[in-house]
């Protein structure tokens, strides 16, 4: 059965209004469940969470519908995609994961802090290594939110030509204020190198100064996530423009366990025939 904290978890975030982190509970009751050979509560258990995910996504299909695709110039700079992932989806450390939930109940209950004055947090710059989630977070953002996500496309952002560059992400924060979605700017630091170093050229160094005075001067509704693999190569100014600065760990032993138990906790097990032990 549920424990003390996962009860009191289940009602925190139905009063908070947070479903996902409510649904995450409830599958974490139901493989507790599992392993204590309560096999049928804890099916029934996820049939209902997944017909009320559904049931939910099936409300909100509409608006994202009809976003359209980006067209023309803005073609080359985004691709676009509508994420149904949620935060339930990740495996993460509790202080990655407490952040993400913060900022998402920061997003819904948007109205009411800027009613008292105050903004949600909405630039995140992410950090660390390769594969612990950074660019899934921004499609789990999304998802959670029932946002667009638009990638941008740092071929398509980067040219050779002097203010080129500089012109096109006028174009992307532009476009963020017209359309409120989630913006992933991915490998930030081939856009955000820091000023001064060896292979620096002058080129580069407007191209960053662009980059923030863009960042400082935007305040839409969109999510600007900013992911790095290689956070010591950024500029340090660009740390002062994001509201948080999340680092992503190597999974913990008991992360990679979580993982392995919420992969089993879906698979039907198999009643044992007769004879068998």
């Amino acid at each position: 059965m549920a424990t003390a904290d996962q009860v009191k978890a289940l009602v925190k975030s139905h009063g908070e209004g947070d479903n996902s982190r409510f649904y995450t509970v409830a599958l974490q009751v139901a493989a507790g469940a599992a392993r204590n050979g309560q096999i049928r509560f804890a099916q029934d258990l996820r049939d209902l969470v997944d017909s009320l995910r559904t049931r939910e996504s099936h409300r909100k299909v509409a608006p994202i519908a009809s976003v359209a695709q980006p067209r023309g110039e803005l073609a080359q700079l985004f691709s676009a995609s509508y994420p149904d992932l949620v935060v339930s989806d990740l495996a993460l450390e509790e202080a990655v994961r407490s952040r993400l939930e913060r900022v998402l109940l920061e997003q819904r209950q948007s109205d009411r802090l800027r009613s008292h004055g105050y903004l949600p947090m909405r630039r995140l710059l992410l950090t660390g290594p390769p594969g612990t989630g950074k660019t899934m977070t921004a499609h789990v953002l999304a998802g959670e939110l029932r946002l667009p996500l638009f990638q941008v496309r740092l071929d398509g952002l980067i040219t050779k030509f002097m203010g080129e560059t500089a012109a096109k992400l006028r174009l992307i924060f532009d476009a963020l204020a017209e359309t409120r979605g989630v913006y992933l700017f991915d490998e930030i630091d081939a856009l955000a190198g820091e000023r001064g170093s060896t292979n620096d050229v002058g080129e580069i160094r407007r191209v960053l100064n662009s980059f923030l005075q863009f960042l400082e001067m935007e305040h839409s509704d969109s999510l600007v996530i900013a992911a790095t693999n290689h956070p010591q190569l950024l500029d340090r100014a660009i740390f002062r423009r994001f509201d948080a600065v999340i680092d992503y760990p190597l999974p913990s032993p008991s992360v990679a366990r979580q993982v392995i138990r919420n992969r089993l906790a879906h698979v039907r097990r198999r009643p044992a025939r007769m004879g068998q032990t």
